[in-house]
């Protein structure tokens, strides 16, 4: 069902889908482990700071250009030695569940960022009942790194994070390459 899937770069135009998503996915599920969904101008900020980073954020339409669904990277963790990490972000709207979209965003999220030379990805995917999340992780490569339980509480019930971890690249067979995007991140003194 990808195939009338489209992706482009994140544009200004597409905040305001994006925030529909996103609140979509703080009031009714346990992707997110905000309670009150941010509003288009937070939105937009969160957006900018990922692109000013460096880090990619994506969109995905159909036929008729509707928004289906995001998707971003950005730091695992600030500590430079995190620098060849990058945490991944996907969100689908709720009429578009279960058509590949998902899987067609983290694809492309995983090779862009192994483009940019990042060496391992890391999945924090909210509750160990998000089957659907966890099992496209598993399809795409992740495995499971360890499970912090109860770590969050939300819609009356505690939830854990899971943890999924895919090398990119030569993952840690091999220093990474300091020329590359990331090694730019902190350059040597």
């Amino acid at each position: 069902m990808t195939a009338s899937i489209a992706l482009n770069d994140t544009i200004d135009a597409d905040i305001s889908a994006i925030t529909g998503i996103y609140a979509d996915a703080v009031l009714n599920g346990t992707a997110s482990f905000e309670l009150d969904p941010p509003d288009a101008a937070e939105m937009a900020r969160r957006f900018h700071a990922i692109r000013q980073a460096g880090y990619p954020h994506i969109v995905a339409r159909d036929g008729s250009g509707e928004l289906l669904g995001y998707a971003y990277a950005g730091s695992y963790r600030a500590r430079p030695a995190y620098r060849w990490t990058v945490e991944n972000s996907v969100y689908v709207a709720p009429s578009a569940k279960g058509r590949g979209v998902g899987r067609t965003l983290l694809a492309e999220i995983i090779a862009r960022c192994e483009a940019l030379g990042f060496r391992q990805m890391i999945a924090v995917i909210g509750g160990s009942e998000h089957a659907a999340s966890i099992g496209l992780h598993e399809a795409l490569g992740f495995a499971h790194a360890g499970v912090l339980p109860a770590t969050g509480f939300k819609h009356g019930r505690w939830l854990d994070s899971v943890l999924m971890q895919k090398p990119l690249g030569a993952g840690s067979s091999m220093p990474p390459d300091p020329d590359t995007y990331p090694g730019t991140l902190y350059p040597p003194a």
